[in-house]
């Protein structure tokens, strides 16, 4: 595991798959007002991947499939807790090639600052990332299990 004061997640190649999902996220959400578009980014990096396992569910009937989308919930989680770990300190470079220093737009510094919770930043990213971690264990445990009973099926 990387700290969560490094942009390791930022730089990898799955954070380029979850952020044209954020930042559509910031999109739909604007008919919703200023603080759910703010916070569109990160409900939309997190909803698709819940979508498609949904979908996986109940339209496909795909067990394997909604693990590997919760797996896929687990990451986007873990990639959005170094930005939420930001919030004060703003260091972060944004999708601009600026830092929240440079400009309003660091997301959760509005939101935490919205909500009077900028102080809770450390503590907030390191719940979404631990829940991230035990999400994408879970989901390698319910794959695992549905590949098992596959196998034991094909065997039988």
């Amino acid at each position: 595991m990387t700290p969560l004061e490094t942009n390791y997640t930022g730089e990898s190649f799955l954070h380029l798959v979850n952020l044209p999902f954020h930042e559509a996220g910031h999109l739909v959400f604007i008919p919703f007002g200023r603080f759910m578009t703010i916070l569109g980014g990160t409900l939309g990096q997190i909803l698709m991947p819940l979508i498609c396992l949904g979908t996986f569910l109940v339209k496909t009937r795909d067990p394997f499939g909604a693990s590997v989308a919760l797996w896929w919930t687990a990451e986007s989680m873990m990639d959005i807790a170094p930005y939420i770990n930001d919030a004060r300190a703003m260091d972060l470079l944004l999708l601009g090639g600026v830092t929240g220093k440079e400009t309003d737009g660091h997301d959760w510094n509005n939101i935490l600052t919205m909500l009077d919770l900028l102080a809770w930043d450390h503590w907030l990213a390191h719940l979404i990332y631990n829940v991230g971690i035990l999400l994408m264990l879970a989901s390698i445990v319910w794959g695992g299990v549905i590949i098992v009973r596959h196998y034991r099926r094909l065997s039988a």
